[in-house]
């Protein structure tokens, strides 16, 4: 199978900071928002190159959702910014209403995502986000994978006329991707081949997928991976494509299995072709406080529950 090296662990969220601070030097429209966490959300080298294109709203998360929507009405391109939970379910209302409903052209940027925000616990570990934006008519929504994805989804969700909710997160993972690899909003990418079943991951268990594709071509599985990193709109020919080679198919993801990536895999392939299907997610819970690695563990979001995963779907074959 086709290689791919750890360059170095590194946390998403600095793969938004560094898109965000070269937005700041190359569209002037760019304006950014933040709930208090600039810190967290790496917003601090944009805010010292445009100071005058930065507003603090502190902590008031639902006033930022609707200073933004109305940035967009003098035709700026408003970045908002904080943790994924206070970025959703604390602003459903305003989101709906005044950037979906409204076709704003807001990006939403949330940070801290799932159980991987670690020690903070589970009132902060948000599990239902990727299920709240993709039922909003409009809204895209991007889950990449490590820094070199998160600040190429960054810079082309500039581009993207219409409300985007990017998802990214606290720890530093592998970072695997190179700056060449195309990255083109609803478009997936293989990044191994294989005939025995399809892996599809999102966000950090794209990596751990990749691990567990050598893992199984040691028992002599082929193992095809595909990395979507657009959940909305979901890149169902690419999906469709490897499942009627493979006859089969494992989801992963840092999400519970309800509203997320897998169901909206499931529901393409229920319509145009039924195939065996695996699920690693959170299985309708919170999560709890402790280690992003623990939580990973105790959850089965790492290449050993995909492993799992990949046998008993090929068993159903």
């Amino acid at each position: 199978m086709e290689k791919y090296t750890d360059q170095g662990k590194v946390d998403t969220r600095s793969g938004f900071g560094a898109g965000l601070t070269e937005l700041g030097r190359t569209n002037p429209n760019v304006i950014a928002l933040c709930a208090d966490l600039v810190g967290s959300l790496k917003m601090q080298d944009f805010i010292d190159e445009n100071p005058d294109r930065f507003i603090q709203v502190g902590i008031a998360e639902a006033n930022m959702m609707g200073i933004a929507a109305g940035l967009t009405i003098g035709g700026k391109i408003p970045f908002t910014g904080t943790f994924a939970n206070f970025s959703t379910g604390r602003v459903y209302d305003q989101i709906r209403q005044s950037i979906a409903y409204s076709g704003k052209n807001v990006k939403i940027c949330a940070s801290h995502a799932g159980v991987t925000l670690g020690e903070d616990g589970a009132t902060h570990q948000i599990l239902e986000d990727i299920g709240l934006m993709k039922m909003l008519p409009g809204m895209t929504v991007i889950n990449p994978c490590d820094f070199n994805q998160t600040k190429a989804a960054t810079l082309a969700i500039a581009k993207h006329q219409g409300p985007v909710y990017l998802r990214f997160g606290r720890p530093k993972v592998a970072n695997f991707t190179t700056y060449e690899m195309p990255f083109e909003i609803g478009k997936g990418i293989v990044l191994n081949t294989g005939s025995d079943v399809t892996l599809v991951a999102t966000g950090h268990l794209v990596w751990e997928a990749l691990l567990a594709a050598e893992a199984l071509e040691a028992e002599g599985v082929s193992a095809e991976v595909i990395n979507i990193h657009t959940i909305k709109p979901l890149d169902t020919e690419l999906l469709l494509t490897s499942v009627r080679k493979t006859g089969c198919i494992v989801s992963a993801e840092e999400h519970n299995y309800l509203g997320g990536l897998g169901e909206s895999i499931a529901g393409a392939l229920a319509s145009s072709h039924p195939t065996p299907q695996e699920f690693v997610a959170t299985n309708d819970t919170f999560g709890e406080s402790g280690t992003p690695a623990q939580l990973m563990e105790k959850y089965g979001l790492n290449k050993n529950a995909i492993i799992a995963a990949a046998k008993k779907v090929m068993a159903r074959k």
